[in-house]
């Protein structure tokens, strides 16, 4: 079996599509499946993880060609909005857009039950969720770590964080607005700033947070924020799966979320904390280390589901139904 992995815009796009494209191909090397980045149709399988014009193309040519196509589901117009400048101007116009170039695959892959229930009002082409997983061996001796990044970001115990790019759906607003209301604790949002590319509501946020709210930006070793962090605190109010969410709970962290459709999947109260807005409550209950580490062992638990050794024999089984 050869699959041709194709991710259309490689070199600029991060975060959480880029960390799942690179754990499908650890899943690919798991299984030992040859594989290839390029597009080419002397593959067995055409799998695309991002529909730009290019893999649009590369779809309709495979299809011709009698080649199976696989599509990587990690855009909603749902979850295009609120990210990035002039994202919410182009979320209404890419609905369709999708809708067509979902409707090329022979197979969807939705990282979710939620995101699956979603593209179901897109196209009737047929779905498999598979997680995006979670590669536990990423974090593996981040507890290590902990004296030095606390003191790198002047951070104390119990530090409530979060992961990932800064941007307003991920609860940029709730994060700095909680900051504001508990000073007696610090707030730490680890994930690429790129202010240049942030409206000015998102700049703003960030500029006038609170003096326990820091942004330390891209750090070089993800490690260091579950080191320094305590309370994984995630109020997205939109989300496909959610990574960081994951690798939080793989490290054995306390997790507050929105109490949103995508994480019905969490049990409020056994391995995480819900919400609909009384972040500051759950929050305070948080500061009980026994609590802590209760529901920190449980995240832990749930989280085994979502290990790549997982996942890596779903992406098989999937591959090998389409040949």
């Amino acid at each position: 079996m050869k699959v041709s992995h194709y991710f259309e815009f490689s070199d600029s796009i991060t975060g959480g599509i880029a960390e799942s494209v690179r754990h499908q191909r650890k899943m690919l090397d798991r299984q030992g499946i040859d594989y290839t980045v390029e597009p080419t149709l002397s593959a067995d399988v055409l799998h695309l993880n991002l529909m730009g014009p290019r893999s649009v193309a590369h779809a309709v040519r495979a299809r011709r060609n009698d080649v199976p196509v696989v599509i990587h589901t990690h855009v909603t117009a749902e979850d295009f909005g609120d990210s990035f400048r002039f994202t919410n101007a182009l979320a209404k116009p890419l609905r369709p857009y999708l809708r067509r170039a979902y409707a090329l695959g022979d197979r969807l892959i939705c990282p979710s039950e939620y995101n699956q229930n979603l593209l179901r009002s897109y196209t009737d082409t047929p779905t498999t969720v598979i997680s995006n997983g979670v590669d536990r061996e990423k974090l593996e001796g981040f507890e290590s770590l902990e004296a030095e990044y606390r003191e790198r970001y002047d951070l104390s115990e119990p530090t409530v964080f979060q992961v990932g790019h800064v941007i307003k759906r991920k609860g940029l607003e709730t994060f700095v607005e909680t900051a504001r209301e508990m000073p007696e604790l610090d707030f730490a949002w680890f994930g690429p700033l790129e202010l240049s590319l942030k409206g000015r509501e998102t700049k703003q946020l960030i500029r006038e947070s609170p003096d326990n709210c820091t942004f330390p930006g891209f750090i070089d070793d993800i490690r260091g924020a579950f080191a320094a962090g305590d309370v994984f605190f995630f109020p997205t109010h939109e989300e496909n799966e959610g990574i960081a969410l994951l690798e939080a709970m793989t490290a054995g962290k306390p997790v507050v979320v929105r109490d949103i459709d995508t994480f019905q999947w969490l049990e409020d109260g056994h391995d995480c904390l819900k919400t609909d807005g009384e972040f500051r409550a759950q929050l305070d209950r948080l500061k009980q280390p026994e609590l802590r580490h209760q529901l920190g062992e449980n995240a832990a638990d749930t989280s085994e589901q979502f290990a790549l050794s997982n996942t890596s024999e779903q992406l098989r089984t999937l591959y090998e139904e389409l040949i």
